[in-house]
Order: C-alpha cells, then sequence, then structure tokens
C-alpha cells in the first residue's frame, strides 16, 4: 500500500506540476526512449547477475508489494514460543523437547504458533540450533560464534536481490543519458527537417534523460530499499532466538532468556513486558 501510495504521490507530482506549467503529457509518451532504457538496464541486469542471484530477486520482488509478517504478533508467538520450550528444558531437560524439534510440523506445541511454523528460515534457524544444544556438545562461545556465522549468511544471501537491484537503480539514468544521445545522433541526421520536426525530436531525446532518472531513482530505488528493509526484520527474528538461547545456556531462568530476546527487537514491533507477560498467561491457559 505505501508503495504504490508513494508512487502515486511522487509521480502524481511531476506530472502534475509539468501539466501545471503548460506542459503536454503527450510530448512524455516515447516507447521507443523507453524501450532503450528498460531494455538496456534489464539486459545488464540480466549479464551482472549470476541465475541463482536473478531466481532470488524474482522470489524476493513481491516483498516489496506486501506487508511486513515481522509484526507484534509474530513476535509475541516468538516470545512465548522460546518461553514454553525453556519451561520444558528447565523441568525435564533438553532430551524433553527433542521429538518436538524433530518434525515440528507434527508437534502439538509447535502447532500452537502457526505464523512461525509458516516461517521455513526461523524455524530451522531455532530447531538446527536446539538440536546442536541437545547433541552439539559446544559451549556458549562457540555457540556464538556459529550463530553469527549463520546470521551473516543468512542476511547476505538475503541482501543479493537488494544490491542488484540498487546496481540496477544507479545505472538506468546512465542508459536515460544513452537514449538521449541517441536521440541527439537522430536528430542530427534531420537538420533538413523543418523546425517544428525538430523540436518534437529534441523533446524525444531529452524525454530519454528524464525517464532514465525517473525510472532509476523513483521507481526501481525504492522496491530496492523496502526488500532491504524486510531483510533487516528477518534477520532481527535470528537475533532474538540467538540471544534467547544463548541467555538459557546460560542457565538464566526461561522468562529472564526470554526477555534477553524481547529487548533485542525493534521498538516499533517489541512487544512491551506488560503485553508479553499478558500473552504467556493466555497461552499458559490454552
Amino acid at each position: 500500500m505505501f508503495l504504490i501510495l508513494g508512487y502515486l504521490i511522487g509521480l502524481g507530482a511531476i506530472f502534475g506540476g509539468f501539466v501545471l506549467e503548460g506542459g503536454s503529457i503527450s510530448a512524455m509518451i516515447q516507447p521507443y526512449e523507453l524501450l532503450m532504457i528498460a531494455g538496456g538496464a534489464f539486459g545488464a541486469f540480466f549479464a551482472a547477475t549470476f541465475p541463482r542471484s536473478f531466481k532470488a530477486v524474482l522470489r524476493t520482488l513481491p516483498m516489496a508489494l506486501k506487508g511486513s509478517k515481522y509484526t507484534k504478533v509474530a513476535y509475541l508467538e516468538l516470545l512465548s514460543l522460546l518461553n514454553e520450550l525453556f519451561l520444558r528444558i528447565r523441568q525435564g531437560g533438553l532430551m524433553s523437547i527433542e521429538g518436538d524439534i524433530d518434525d515440528p510440523a507434527a508437534s502439538e506445541l509447535f502447532k500452537k504458533y502457526p505464523v512461525l511454523l509458516a516461517d521455513h528460515s526461523v524455524l530451522e534457524f531455532l530447531t538446527d540450533y536446539l538440536r546442536l544444544m541437545i547433541g552439539g556438545n559446544l559451549g556458549v562461545f562457540e555457540m556464538e560464534n556459529l550463530m553469527d556465522l549463520d546470521i551473516d549468511t543468512h542476511h547476505r544471501e538475503l541482501e543479493v536481490p537488494v544490491h542488484a537491484l540498487t546496481r540496477a537503480a544507479d545505472g538506468m539514468p546512465a542508459f536515460g543519458i544513452v537514449a538521449a544521445v541517441m536521440g541527439v545522433v537522430h536528430v542530427m541526421a534531420s537538420v533538413d527537417k523543418p523546425p517544428a520536426v525538430l523540436g518534437e525530436l529534441i523533446a524525444a531525446a531529452l524525454v530519454g534523460t528524464f525517464l532514465g532518472i525517473l525510472l532509476g531513482y523513483a521507481v526501481v530505488s525504492p522496491i530496492a530499499s523496502r526488500i532491504e528493509d524486510r531483510v533487516a526484520e528477518g534477520t532481527k527474528m535470528l537475533e532474538c532466538i540467538k540471544v534467547a538461547l544463548l541467555a538459557t545456556m546460560n542457565a538464566y531462568p526461561p522468562q529472564v532468556a526470554v526477555e534477553f530476546g524481547r529487548k533485542v527487537l525493534f521498538s516499533t514491533e517489541r512487544p512491551s513486558f506488560q503485553e508479553l507477560d499478558t500473552h504467556l498467561r493466555e497461552m499458559k491457559g490454552k
């Protein structure tokens, strides 16, 4: 919604201002200029990416159009799940959760948290490190280093589409200049035409520069920025799990370990202590 609204505001202000000062929208309709800019940029983008990077861009594009799945509800589910896992570990040891983490989809515990159960990356991160806690015989320091490397790899992988789209956006103004130069070449080859015709050709060439800048900074760049924000939110979820697991490995009580995780979250979506406490009481009654 915000992406579409931003497009409407930005493009409306640009083209609306042009019309208000007496310009004609028909003069801006230059399909051949658009073909050169969009086609050139896409060709360069395609040539600069590997197949896996190209597929990653296609997979992540819907993230720019959808709302964030990392909401307060999702974080409450995560913290509640961690709290219940830590309580079971404290009461029955690590082996008491082995069946749950081996098959989360069939676990009655995980079924209570459908939002997390549907998030493959978060679920895999959590269950993998719980398995290591059960049988890996790793210390807190080794576990923290491994988690940091894992989170960094996850973050870098998700940033591949962001960098690809950012490079495409940065290159579009240059392709706009290319289209404008091609237009000028066409103008110079048509100097025998009447002034009115030459004026139209010059205007078309200038539109090429305009479209390159507009598409790069007003269309493609906002998509890359929105995906980058989604990547940061996903990484924050993993950091929350990391901090909470390390706290419970250091023998902190479940509620304190969960509080460690809560403090890592962004303040805009982080549930308050009272909200979390109320939610935990509600889940305990189910």
